[in-house]
């Protein structure tokens, strides 16, 4: 597996963390971009750098757990 690939799987892996802690229902668009990375990454070339497309949608789950994480402490 590439480096970058397996980067991108442990950033996957804390995304879950933050969703199982929040739960699926807390918020809908973060639990669809969490699904989205998991996708793309399923179907990826674990060989290659990961894609822009699949970075985009890491970032953009990433964005959402942030914002979802930080409602939670407010």
């Amino acid at each position: 597996m590439n480096d970058n690939f397996r980067n991108l799987k442990e950033r996957i892996r804390q995304l879950d963390a933050l969703l199982a802690t929040h739960g699926a229902t807390s918020d809908l668009a973060f639990a669809q971009a969490v699904s989205a990375v998991h996708r793309a990454a399923k179907h990826g070339d674990r060989t290659r750098d990961p894609s822009p497309s699949v970075r985009a949608l890491l970032e953009k789950a990433e964005t959402l757990g942030r914002m979802v994480a930080g409602a939670a402490r407010s």
